[in-house]
């Protein structure tokens, strides 16, 4: 008997999905079909209103629609700005800290995002710091108990991912915070892969800084992403890496640096106008939506994604435990990249990731007969060997 689904009243505010079955969210999220009017608006403010326009809202548009976001993560409006980049914002907290000899490590993990290993990586010496990688055992997960063993007295920065983007795996981020607060360190979680497709409480939690970007679960696009700092975090630190957004009179063009109070000081130079005005539509969506619904909706899906695989023996590179898997199942198929090429020709379009395999992400838009469609293509490109019409074709993007 088919599943009731009350979330299937939005498929018609993303119009891809009319033409695709499109289960890549935690790469790029559908786009709303408000995008258009939201960037003719943005055209229009600029013919009309010029170098004006700043002052009618563009140059507050980064807490704007921080605020916006905001509720999506349980923090206040005045909590969130937009940034840039994921990589910015965390590079950003990494120069807020100092780094005395007694307590200059950073914890990471072998299973973070690498965007955000290599200025950490680049950086950390010249900070008079050093990164301690926490390995991984399985390519899944990292192991709670060893990551708190590195979480010491000497630990500055815990600086790691929410969600792993390789595997979905989440992290139990409520004890980390704990433990490391408890030895005196500070968190920053890299949220890119869990806000959007699981609740988030930052106040709950008690992490001092959270990250993530509109691009994937949050449909939102390419160029805004959301750094909140805590009111505490925010009184103690500022960053190296800033610009005159974050200074307190930026007009007054100061040769030294005055930061703005709260929130504000975490910005940096002028602002991705239109990709603010992109990000608006999907966030709004999802909050209609509803956190709770979403997560229920794609633990349901993946779980069936895992059924699915595990009939066909293949290997399944996601975590099996509902609690810990976030909204993504990669499946470690035959010609796994021949196949995920062959999959985007049919409008199936899904992505691949070495190691991982193809990744399939359904999110609260999509319906159950698409995750159907998705198998039953790849067993007929694996049956008919259409993926040799692929051998030796790469691209640059996955």
């Amino acid at each position: 008997m088919p599943v009731l689904d009350p979330l299937l009243r939005f498929r018609d505010e993303f119009p891809i999905l009319a033409t695709s079955t499109y289960l890549v969210s935690n790469s790029l999220g559908a786009m709303p079909r408000g995008v258009p009017a939201r960037l003719a608006e943005y055209a229009a403010q600029w013919e009309a209103r010029g170098v004006r326009a700043w002052a009618d809202g563009w140059w507050e548009m980064p807490m704007t629609v921080g605020a916006i976001v905001a509720p999506l993560i349980g923090a206040a409006a005045d909590e969130v700005v937009m940034v840039p980049t994921v990589t910015q914002a965390m590079t950003s907290i990494l120069t807020a800290l100092d780094y005395p000899a007694e307590r200059n490590e950073i914890v990471m993990t072998a299973l973070d995002f690498p965007s955000v290993r290599y200025p950490y990586d680049a950086l950390a010496s010249r900070l008079g710091a050093r990164v301690t990688v926490v390995p991984t055992d399985d390519g899944v997960g990292i192991d709670l108990d060893r990551l708190l063993a590195a979480i010491t007295e000497r630990t500055r920065l815990v600086a790691i991912s929410h969600v792993l983007f390789r595997s979905a795996y989440i992290m139990d981020a409520a004890k980390i915070c704990a433990h490391a607060h408890a030895v005196g360190a500070i968190v920053a979680l890299d949220a890119y892969h869990s806000v959007g497709v699981i609740p988030v409480d930052v106040h709950a939690l008690g992490v001092d800084f959270l990250c993530g970007g509109v691009l994937k679960w949050l449909c939102g696009g390419p160029g805004g992403c959301f750094l909140y700092a805590s009111s505490s975090a925010s009184a103690r630190f500022a960053p190296a890496i800033t610009g005159w957004q974050a200074h307190r009179t930026p007009f007054a063009f100061a040769d030294t640096m005055d930061y703005a109070p709260g929130t504000w000081r975490w910005l940096g130079g002028t602002p991705a106008v239109p990709a603010l005005f992109a990000a608006i539509d999907g966030p709004r969506i999802v909050a209609k939506a509803g956190l709770q619904a979403i997560r229920e909706k794609s633990v349901r899906q993946t779980s069936r994604l895992i059924a699915l695989a595990d009939a066909r023996g293949w290997r399944v590179h996601a975590p099996r435990t509902d609690e810990r898997r976030g909204g993504t199942v990669a499946f470690d198929v035959p010609h796994g990249g021949e196949v995920a090429r062959a999959l985007l020709a049919r409008d199936v379009v899904i992505d691949f990731r070495p190691g991982a395999g193809i990744r399939v992400a359904p999110h609260f838009y999509t319906n159950d007969a698409e995750l159907e469609t998705c198998v039953a293509a790849i067993d007929d490109i694996l049956t008919t060997e259409s993926w040799r019409a692929f051998a030796g074709i790469s691209s640059t993007v996955t």
